[in-house]
Formats: structure tokens, sequence, C-alpha cells
């Protein structure tokens, strides 16, 4: 779908679909997301300019993703998407900025998308006023969404070791703690796939940013220029705390796991004990359960009964041996 952004008579003139050439090039601001092969051509003739594939948006290295031709910068990087829906991932998208227009190409919306579009209709003399004003007022709308999605990582992660560590130290049913520690293990596994996808994208835009940075005396109008070096800052601001999101991601990890460990160790070793209690016992059993015909123990009268009680005795004596010990 392509959707155009006009400034016109200092209010935004939205326009879905494809358009007029004439149309097309007065729009400072063309958003394609699942472009059709029409809506590429349209776009391209209008602008002169060649839109990326979808083949050449997956491409990692930097010189397919970040170049120059003439006056106009490509520039992609992943994105993540989907934090809200459970449905999270990254995706590719392309920032083609020309001096008269921004075009971008994606194959998602990052929720960043819908909130900066909104955003415009309440400033539209600031944030729609030239091509690249648009960029980095979209990229500052990902930071801070980035920073919401970071802060809200680290409440769970919080939440998530607090429930594990209660559940160790409380006394409470095996089904419950089971239970307990489960959901522990979900939500920091969850927590450390979208803080390694949040790193992504934040190196990304930093890749961006750099890049932009050593343009734009060319692509970059003055009175945006200052803008880059905030968006920098907070970049690299957001970047070290998700760097200590995922080590303390990791530790709780570590430490959840250490925790089913303890408690698995502690259910191999009740095992353990009863088996090792039982072998005395099991022994006298094996030996009086012996078929020979000359066994003096047969003819007593009370051969049963002390059969049983040293088996008892010989369970008892290992079990208080154990207690002693501190096994038990």
């Amino acid at each position: 779908m392509l959707t155009t952004y006009t400034l016109e008579n200092g209010i935004v003139v939205t326009r879905l679909g494809v358009q007029p050439t004439d149309v097309l090039s007065r729009a400072v601001w063309l958003d394609l997301l699942n472009p059709t092969l029409e809506e590429e051509r349209a776009v391209q003739e209008a602008l002169r300019l060649e839109i990326p594939t979808r083949e050449e948006m997956q491409e990692i290295e930097s010189s397919s993703r970040l170049y120059r031709e003439e006056d106009t910068l490509f520039l992609t990087a992943n994105f993540l998407y989907g934090v809200e829906s459970g449905e999270y991932g990254s995706t590719a998208i392309s920032f083609v900025l020309a001096s008269s227009a921004l075009v971008t190409v994606r194959y998602a919306t990052p929720k960043a998308f819908p909130s900066f579009i909104a955003r415009l209709t309440r400033q539209p003399q600031t944030l729609l006023s030239c091509p690249d004003a648009v960029m980095l007022h979209l990229f500052e709308q990902v930071v801070d969404r980035l920073a919401d999605i970071l802060e809200r990582i680290g409440a769970d992660m919080d939440r998530a070791s607090k429930a594990a560590f209660r559940t160790a130290r409380g006394e409470m049913k095996a089904s419950v703690r089971d239970r307990e520690l489960k959901n522990a293990l979900i939500v920091l596994g969850e927590v450390g796939e979208v803080t390694t996808r949040a790193s992504e994208t934040l190196l990304g835009l930093n890749r961006i940013l750099t890049f932009v940075g050593a343009e734009k005396a060319t692509a970059v109008r003055k009175e945006n220029q200052p803008l880059i070096k905030t968006l920098v800052r907070d970049v690299r601001s957001l970047v070290e705390h998700a760097n200590v999101l995922n080590a303390k991601a990791g530790f709780l990890l570590d430490a959840v796991l250490g925790i089913i460990n303890v408690e698995q160790n502690a259910i191999i070793k009740t095992f353990t004990v009863a088996s090792v209690a039982l072998m005395p016992p099991t022994l006298v059993a094996s030996i009086y359960g012996m078929n020979f015909r000359s066994m003096p123990e047969l003819d007593w009268s009370f051969g049963y009964p002390v059969a049983l009680g040293v088996m008892l005795c010989t369970a008892i004596l290992p079990l208080l041996y154990f207690k002693r010990k501190g096994w038990l």
C-alpha cells in the first residue's frame, strides 16, 4: 500500500494508492507498506530513483544497507515490531532520502510509525517541513518507543526475578513451585529475546545516524542537524541500558536454572537415599526367599517375625546414619 503525505496550506494531506506523477512528486513523505510492482514503478518514475527490493533489504553488509547515489541516501536497518501483541520480530525498513522527498519501504508496521503519523496532524509545520525532518523525527519516535519497551522489559524482569526467588525461599506445593519457576523461565526467555532485538534495532539506528552525520552537509538541512547529535546520544544511552538488561537477563536465567537444578538434585538425593536404605532389608528378604531344602531358619517358630524385625532394623539404621551426617 502506498501512502503519501503532503503539506498543503499548513495542513497534512494524506492520499492512498497510486497517484498521478505530479501529485507524487509534491509529496514530502511516501510510505510503501508491502508495495506492489505498480506502486514501486509509480514512485520510481515520479522521483527518478530506484527503490530497494525486498531481497536487497535483507542483505547484511554495510555497503548494501548504507550508501549514496548522487544526492540520494539509501539507509536500511532492522526494526523491532509486534511487542504489544506478543508476535514480535524484526523487519528490515529502508529509508530513501532524496532532496525532495523521503521514501520508506517496509513489510511490517512498528508502533512508532502510527504514533508518528498521529503526531503529523498536530505538528505538520515541524514534522513535515522537509524530507530530512520527517526521517529524523521518525527516528526520534522509534527511539522513544524503544525506551518505553526497555523500561517495560526491566519491570517484567524484576517481577520474574522476585517471583523466582520468592518461590525458592517459600514453602509451597511442588506443583505450584514448578509452575512459578516455569513462568519465570518463560518471562526471562521472552525478555532476553526482545532485548536482543531491541539492541539490534539500536545498532542499526546508530549506524544510520553515523552515516547521515558524515553526509549531513549535503543531506540534512542546517536547522535539523542538531537533532542528529541528540539522537546519537539517546541511542548510545539506550544501547548501554540494553546491554545491562541483557546481562541481567542472563544472570537471572542462570539463577532460575540453578534453583531448578537444586530442587531436582534434592529429589534425586531422596530417591538415592531411599534406594540405599532399602538395600539391606532387600538382601535379608532375598536370603530368606531362597528355596533351599536345608535352611535351619525354616523350622523356627518365630522365624518370620524375626526376619521382619531384621529387615526393619537394617532399614532404620542407614536412615539414622544419613540423618546424622546431614544428608537428609
